[in-house]
């Protein structure tokens, strides 16, 4: 991290922490309630809830039953539920709701709805503080030299002209033939004989 990221960095916590800290208020989230149609009465027979709550009425009993207001800020009737079936109802006016059966009036009961609750999270004052930059530090540096160095060329050696006849000479005796050596020897030895027999005779005479 820089030097100038690390100076931003508590200005936007400043600046983005209210928006964690405050906000709009929210209703409480809602709730589902059950209530059983059981030996021809209502369980519970007098139940609390909140504006937004829903509530569920299962008949359990062989007879049917319904679900009719006899006194509530809205009127309320179910259709005739048989063995099994479910009736909801979601309250979104609070007072007090008494209902009954109307195929068996001694069947009744009463909800309660109270308003739905808020929950606001706590305000926080925002502050406001200048953000501290910190200068930026020069990164510039003097250029360095490029030191290119190519090798020099080494000249080839060369040979003296003192060498090239020994050379020559050395191949001619390579190439000659020991034949001819032992020919000459045997030509120089017989004329050698041949003089010293010319001269023994010549004494004798």
């Amino acid at each position: 991290m820089t030097r100038r990221t690390a100076g931003r960095a508590p200005a936007l916590l400043l600046l983005l922490a209210p928006w964690f800290l405050v906000g709009p208020a929210h209703p409480a989230f809602a709730a589902a309630q059950q209530v059983s149609m059981a030996q021809y009465a209502f369980g519970p027979a007098a139940l609390t809830v909140h504006a937004g709550d829903t509530i569920t009425w299962t008949n359990q009993d062989k007879a049917p039953h319904d679900v009719t207001t006899t006194s509530a800020p809205i009127a309320l009737h179910s259709p005739m539920l048989s063995t099994g079936q479910s009736f909801s109802y979601t309250f979104r006016q609070p007072g007090t709701y008494a209902y009954y059966c109307s195929i068996h009036p001694d069947m009744r009961a009463q909800i309660t709805v109270l308003a739905a609750p808020t929950t606001a999270p706590p305000v926080a004052s925002r502050a406001h503080q200048p953000a501290s930059t910190a200068a930026p530090r020069s990164s510039s540096a003097p250029p360095m030299a490029s030191t290119d160095s190519t090798p020099s060329a080494q000249p080839e050696p060369q040979h003296a002209a003192g060498d090239q006849p020994q050379a020559v000479a050395a191949s001619t005796h390579a190439t000659l033939d020991p034949m001819l050596l032992v020919a000459g020897l045997v030509a120089g030895v017989a004329t050698l004989c041949l003089l010293l027999i010319s001269s023994r005779a010549q004494g004798q005479a």
